[in-house]
């Protein structure tokens, strides 16, 4: 019962903390010391919960006697984790389904013996009507998404997008690595992961990527711990790819909001550890995790500092080469490795492209002239990725949009910028453009 009581567990603190469900899975299943079988069953089942917590209540809505809202919440939870098993994890049986749930139910809810018996009624009622239920016509319900996000996505992505769109946020998340070509090469680090017993892929079109699993806690890992990779979407990685950095020991590059530290980890790479990469976040703990992450890879190219991105540093004016601006934003992108992120409310972040402008504006000093202006986001709402750069446009009239040279599956780009969706690359949701400074 260990993965399904630290799902549980993760659930709970979800809901009474307000955590966000990643950091919280990862703390519990090194607390709960799961093995990897465990572990991935307990991602699954937390995420998956999350992921289809509307059509979960949908469902159990038709199978209790009751109304919903009036279940106590770790009874829901418990049913929700049990309903999910039942009808989307085909390789578990359903009785195990619903005896480890009535189990948790005893566990959780000593002083109501009575839960116990509803949960085991209500799972074993699903079970009996298995396939016959009534299904959502909404798409809010369907995939689990509040109307008011689906409607601000199809406002700004269009409808042809945005079933697609959904049905890959409710996706299992793939874990996505970037060979360290200091170190090693996609050969000899796919062999040493195939030793460590994980499954590994080439990544359909991002060279010296790969696709990971069966990993169980990553950083355990030998290849890990010498350094041979780091996690990064193939998104994020195609945003430090667009800016085409020079190599070179003269190459000055600033990441200006860079926790935790992937896109400088790519540049350093890229620049075959020459020149010289500011990488600042406003939080120590973010730029102590950065540091860390450089020291591991062996990246002697990065100088890690504590600053506020919003701030002015009268010693880097016009100086940067590069300057990657991956701003804070509402990370719609990331909803299948953030799967709580969709019950956030688009107008309590409405003031973000305030700040996002902010720091483009900011950032645009460091850039030297003839230098490239990096600007993205890991959300896919135009208000803060398109919107912004026509703001900052409008008041910088010495910068200019530059086309985008992508990989080969992607179609030609003039604009200088590209929206990532899920479900067209197999990437997070993500917003690049490229701009440049008159020289």
């Amino acid at each position: 019962m260990s993965a399904r009581k630290t799902a549980l567990d993760v659930l709970i603190a979800c809901r009474k903390q307000g955590a966000w469900s990643n950091g919280v899975l990862k703390d519990y299943i090194a607390r709960d010391k799961l093995d990897r079988r465990d572990a991935a069953l307990a991602t699954r089942l937390s995420y998956g919960v999350q992921q289809h917590r509307a059509l979960l209540d949908f469902f159990l809505a038709q199978l209790l006697t009751g109304k919903v809202k009036d279940l106590h919440p770790v009874v829901r939870d418990i049913l929700h984790l049990g309903l999910y098993q039942i009808y989307e994890l085909d390789k578990i049986p359903d009785s195990a389904a619903v005896n480890e749930s009535v189990l948790l139910a005893k566990k959780y809810c000593r002083f109501q013996p009575k839960m116990a018996g509803l949960v085991n009624g209500v799972l074993r009622n699903a079970v009996r009507t298995k396939g016959t239920l009534k299904m959502p016509d909404s798409l809010a319900v369907r995939y689990s998404h509040p109307q008011k996000l689906i409607d601000a996505l199809e406002k700004d992505l269009g409808s042809e997008v945005l079933e697609p769109m959904l049905a890959a946020n409710n996706d299992i998340p793939l874990t996505v690595v970037q060979v360290n070509a200091l170190r090693t090469t996609v050969e000899a680090l796919t062999e040493m992961l195939e030793e460590e017993q994980v499954k590994v892929l080439p990544h359909a079109w991002m060279p010296d990527c790969l696709v990971l699993a069966n990993t169980g806690n990553l950083e355990a890992l030998e290849s890990f711990k010498e350094g041979l990779f780091y996690v990064q979407d193939a998104a994020s990685k195609l945003a430090v790819q667009c800016a085409q950095i020079p190599v070179g020991e003269k190459t000055r590059v600033l990441d200006c909001c860079a926790a935790p530290g992937g896109k400088t980890f790519a540049a350093g790479i890229i620049m075959k550890n020459e020149g010289r990469i500011r990488s600042g976040d406003i939080h120590r703990h973010k730029t102590e995790l950065i540091q860390r992450g450089a020291d591991r890879l062996g990246l002697t190219n990065v100088l890690v500092r504590e600053q506020d991105a919003t701030e002015n540093h009268p010693s880097w004016f016009e100086k940067m080469d590069v300057v990657l601006a991956d701003v804070p934003c509402s990370g719609y992108g990331i909803i299948r490795k953030k799967p709580d992120i969709r019950y956030k409310d688009p107008e309590d972040m409405a003031r973000l492209p305030e700040l996002q402008l902010r720091i483009l504006n900011k950032q645009a000093e460091y850039v030297k002239p003839g230098g490239v202006l990096m600007y993205s986001t890991c959300t896919l709402l135009k208000r803060e990725n398109e919107a912004v750069v026509e703001a900052f446009l409008r008041s910088r009239k010495d910068f200019y949009l530059e086309k985008l040279t992508l990989p080969s599956v992607f179609p030609e780009n003039t604009t200088g910028m590209l929206t990532l969706i899920p479900g067209q690359y197999d990437t997070d949701g993500f917003f690049i453009c490229r701009m440049r400074r008159k020289a």
